[in-house]
């Protein structure tokens, strides 16, 4: 999946220039520092620094290892007049120069020898390409600059009109082919991406058996898998393990088709079937599969081939199968935990997850919260308790191929959505919630902040000892369950944090839970209340249960009540921590 590039700034003045080029190209403007950036470039995620070069190369020195891995590095001069390639010049950083260059109307410095002199990259083909032997591409290159001619040997727009001198018979080969075929020094073998490869496979096939079986039917063909563009199937093999498998075994795209779209097929199949008509609804998988993603220009080329649970088909397009493919993806639904607000506290898998999905999910306060990593992406707002409803809407964008990010405060495992996700999958198929689609996508959970951890780290370490969680609503729970497990609690001495805890219709629950935990700790136990937690108005203090006052409380606000052995400290700068204690004081006078 292409990663946004990170637009770097290291001062305001930046910025303005910054915002431009991310909008201009997709980025995101991003605060320099040099974990971040080291972070990015291991990611494998653009970068365009507006800033002097030395900035970069001094900050990103020690990740610099593999040449043939690193991500575009750019170094923008704050007036826009310098863009200058630093790193994987040959890896989309030179186009990426000249995009940012159009943008900001400055020149791009491109320095690579090879597109200098014939304004091409060899080791760098466009989408649709692959270079199957890129080890001889630096001697190939070098021949060339020192005036070997080059032969082409099949069709490459992009050569054709670069300053390659070529000739019916030059030193230098550049062969165009899906067939298996040896490089050298003096060939350069690119492997055009045409090759659309259909399968089928009885559910819980093994990966190995699939892979095996297509390896062999390729190598058997005269095939090269660098030529396979994409592994194509049927929808409802959509989650299914050794399909996955299959498509980063190859590195490319998994689609799939319904069985409907695989029909308009029928009369195109070499081996049509019965059987499988009767099990999912059209005469061919493998076969249909791959012809549908040729389209009617495209031929079969190897018709089905079958091992125990397994069949494959090759065919063939006219043109690279590159771009938007047809079919569909999976679909993903990402479950993402966006702490209470602070971007510090949001995670790196969160905030990249957010930046890959092309939908966003989620009551409409959260998704403002991450409104800076918003780009382009759609938005589906609902309002606070439609919760079943964002779920559903989640899954069935999913089940359309998207990739969805469902937005959740706090940790999204934590009196959040993603047991939702679980309870309406796990509904039983003829009693479903959701569509057959829907129940296939791939499901990621990312944890968050929960607003009890950021309660606590403000507040000091109160739950540096045994302690839990209370939900006090009881909309979903019924207040019976809830009185149980707050005894349970107070009996058990555990720190407790109260989630919930009062709302406009719910005020008495916040006093019954107080009383209960009241008649097993003493007074001066310390009471935390921490409010916008991590958003603008936090406030967080310190007050002891004699002191509590409900009235201090909303549905914004945290409670978090200590254990009989939770303390308090006043430090010299005039703060009061709470923490509890785990027991060190006892080791340390045992060990004395």
């Amino acid at each position: 999946m292409v990663k946004s590039p990170a637009i770097i700034v290291f001062g305001p003045s930046a910025r303005p220039l910054a915002q431009k080029v991310a909008a201009a190209i997709d980025g995101e403007v991003c605060e320099g520092n040099a974990d971040f950036l080291r972070e990015a470039f291991t990611q494998a995620r653009p970068i365009v620094g507006i800033c002097a070069a030395g900035i970069l190369i001094r900050l990103l020195a020690p990740v610099l290892s593999d040449k043939m891995s690193e991500p575009p590095v750019i170094a923008v001069s704050e007036d826009g007049a310098s863009v200058v390639p630093l790193l994987g010049g040959h890896h989309g950083a030179n186009d990426l120069a000249r995009a940012v260059a159009d943008v900001t109307g400055g020149t791009a410095a491109i320095t690579t020898a090879g597109d200098v002199r014939f304004n091409v990259a060899l080791d760098a083909p466009p989408a649709g390409f692959v270079l199957a032997n890129p080890e001889n591409a630096k001697a190939c290159m070098a021949a060339l600059l020192a005036g070997s001619s080059a032969k082409l040997v099949g069709d490459a727009p992009w050569i054709t009109a670069s300053d390659l001198p070529l000739v019916d018979n030059g030193e230098i080969e550049l062969c165009i082919t899906n067939a298996l075929i040896e490089g050298s020094d003096k060939k350069l073998v690119f492997h055009l991406k045409n090759l659309a490869l259909g399968v089928g496979c009885a559910r819980g096939c093994p990966a190995e058996e699939l892979i095996g079986l297509v390896d062999e039917t390729l190598a058997t063909n005269g095939l090269a898998k660098g030529s396979v563009a994409c592994v194509v199937s049927i929808d409802v093999k959509a989650d299914e393990a050794a399909l996955h498998a299959l498509g980063a075994y190859l590195g490319v795209p998994v689609r799939v088709f319904s069985a409907e779209e695989l029909n308009d097929q029928t009369d195109r199949l070499a081996n049509p079937s019965q059987i499988v008509m009767d099990e999912v609804g059209c005469p061919g998988v493998a076969e249909g599969a791959c012809l549908a993603t040729v389209g009617s220009n495209g031929r079969l080329i190897v018709e089905k081939v079958k091992s125990a649970q397994a069949t494959c088909a090759v065919a063939e397009a006219n043109a690279p199968l590159s771009g938007e493919l047809p079919g569909r993806a999976r679909g993903r639904v990402s479950v993402i935990g966006i702490g209470p607000g602070q971007d510090e506290w949001r995670s790196g898998q969160a905030n990249q997850l957010l930046r890959e999905a092309t939908d966003w999910v989620g009551y409409g306060l959260y998704l403002d919260i991450v409104e800076a990593l918003n780009a382009g992406k759609n938005l589906h707002r609902f309002d606070l308790g439609k919760e079943e409803a964002r779920v559903r809407h989640a899954l069935e964008l999913a089940g359309q191929g998207r990739d969805v990010a469902l937005v959740c405060s706090g940790d999204a495992g934590i009196y959040a959505m993603a047991a939702l996700v679980f309870e309406l999958l796990d509904e039983p198929e003829d009693d479903a919630p959701v569509s057959d689609n829907a129940r296939r996508v791939e499901i990621v959970v990312a944890p968050g902040i929960s607003a009890f951890q950021a309660a606590a780290a403000r507040a000091g370490a109160p739950i540096g000892h045994d302690f839990c969680a209370i939900s006090l609503s009881d909309l979903l729970t019924p207040w019976e369950v809830i009185e149980a497990r707050l005894h349970g609690a107070a009996e058990g001495d555990f720190v407790v944090a109260f989630y919930n805890p009062r709302s406009m219709r719910r005020s008495n629950q916040i006093v019954a839970a107080m009383d209960i935990l009241s008649s097993h700790r003493p007074p001066e136990t310390p009471v935390i209340l921490a409010t916008n937690l991590g958003r603008p108005g936090e406030h967080v203090r310190t007050t002891t249960m004699a002191e509590f006052n409900p009235d201090d409380v909303d549905m914004l606000t945290l409670v978090m009540v200590g254990s009989s052995t939770s303390r308090t400290l006043d430090t010299g700068d005039g703060k009061r921590w709470v923490y509890t204690p785990r027991g060190y004081e006892k080791k340390r006078k045992n060990n004395s």
